[in-house]
């Protein structure tokens, strides 16, 4: 299967040399093999060797892993997120479990707290888990400690802080915000801008974003505006911050927005009032995603017509067939439903996919299922398949960023989508590669 490269007009996708980074792995597969992937795994994990090569003296104890996000909190819930670990974990099960073991799936609410997240940690580490899968929290350097300390595997974890892209047992599958803001600046140059306004929190990760930015559009000539709002703005504050990015209206001008989805809200209720004729809207998914444009309008949101950068195709997309199925059977089986236009749903269906395929090889060669064994297998530097929904995965030595900062964002591919009928739709098939972006090089010719 060939990974799609970018349409005329991106960044083409060059990179890494063969062997080690993008440029070397296959390409992202069809979606007829996408749609079909993840049954597959949960057949295969079955039978990918004995139970006593597998896990020694625990062979026959469950598997367990854990997923956590934060739930009864507000803005920030994200149910989904165990919801679908859960059922995953219930056709994992239904089909024999990986390895002929159980797979024992704990959900734990953090609460969107550093106390939530520590309990949580806690947790996995009492319960000897294998690996903490896909969830969300915002206390990396809270939690990373934690499971650095019990030698437990931080794999697909949304991305919000920047432990998660600096700890050695972090495998991140998506290259954060910094990937998106710099596939902004990409999608925004290639859309024509002469100047991009960037309203984004007044924060140090602001400021590392408006770096990220100015690398991406510094090469088109693009002046670049930096405009900052407070990281827990209301709405009195934010028509100012509009006005100054909005500017003088003309053709050309374009603003990108990298804030939170509830600032986000408040900033799209000023811009309305505003009410720009020329101007040309981004945003980074995350700030933007289907239930932000539903909730402004839908066909009528300010939203229509606006670019968005995302990690993955839109949720449109056929790639996500098996998750719709999967979210499906959670509700039936009485769960919360599961929004799966939701990132941190996206980035934890992407997580377990990329765990089945791991316990799959690692019992395969008849080696022990254990947290050891699965950083040995992900350090390896063998590629995963995820069957479209990402290029290819690995977190070998030669795919790690020569970043001090962000080691560990070694997927640094991006999809450029748009809004059209109020719907986020693909605006430019495959993928585009920003790594030169996040590492201060020259762009691809």
């Amino acid at each position: 299967m060939g990974r799609r490269t970018a349409a005329s007009g991106g960044d083409s996708s060059e990179g890494r040399p063969a062997g080690g980074g993008p440029a070397g792995r296959r390409r992202a597969g069809s979606a007829a093999a996408a749609a079909a992937l993840l049954p597959v795994l949960l057949a295969t994990a079955a039978c990918g060797g004995s139970a006593d090569a597998a896990g020694g003296g625990d062979a026959g104890a469950p598997l367990t892993v854990m997923t956590w996000s934060p739930a009864g909190t507000g803005s920030t819930d994200r149910p989904g997120v165990t919801a679908l670990a859960e059922e995953i974990g219930r056709e994992v099960n239904a089909k024999g479990g990986p390895a002929g073991r159980k797979l024992k799936v704990l959900a734990c609410n953090e609460h969107n707290t550093a106390s939530g997240v520590t309990a949580c940690a806690q947790q996995a580490v009492d319960a000897h888990a294998v690996a903490v899968i896909g969830s969300y929290s915002q206390f990396g350097d809270t939690f990373m400690p934690l499971l650095e300390a019990a030698g437990i595997p931080y794999l697909g974890g949304y991305g919000v802080s920047g432990s998660e892209f600096s700890s050695p047992l972090s495998y991140p599958v998506a290259g954060g915000t910094p990937a998106l803001i710099a596939g902004s600046g990409r999608q925004l140059a290639a859309a024509g801008c002469r100047t991009v306004a960037l309203v984004r929190p007044d924060t140090g990760n602001g400021d590392t974003l408006t770096r990220y930015l100015s690398a991406a559009v510094a090469p088109a000539g693009i002046r670049l505006t930096d405009v900052k709002v407070p990281e827990r703005a209301d709405a009195a504050q934010l028509p100012a911050p509009v006005q100054k990015a909005v500017g003088d209206d003309r053709a050309g001008n374009c603003v990108t927005a990298a804030l939170g989805p509830e600032q986000t809200l408040l900033l799209l209720d000023a811009y309305r009032k505003a009410n720009p004729r020329r101007t040309q809207l981004a945003s980074v998914i995350g700030s933007v995603h289907q239930a932000v444009i539903d909730s402004t309008g839908g066909t009528n949101s300010p939203l229509n017509g606006s670019l968005a950068t995302g990690w993955f195709p839109p949720e449109t997309s056929k790639v996500w067939d098996d998750l719709r199925t999967t979210a499906g059977n959670a509700a039936a089986a009485g769960a919360k439903p599961v929004d799966t236009s939701d990132l941190a749903v996206q980035t934890t269906w992407v997580a377990y996919q990329t765990f089945l395929q791991a316990v799959d090889r690692i019992s395969s060669a008849g080696q022990p299922l254990t947290a050891k064994g699965l950083r040995a297998q992900l350090d390896s530097g063998d590629s995963i398949d995820t069957g479209g929904v990402t290029p290819p995965l690995s977190w070998g030595q030669g795919d790690m960023l020569p970043s001090a900062e962000s080691p560990r964002l070694t997927n640094t591919w991006v999809t450029f989508q748009q809004v059209k009928g109020g719907r986020l739709t693909e605006q430019q098939s495959g993928f585009v590669d920003v790594r030169w972006v996040l590492t201060g090089g020259k762009p691809p010719q």
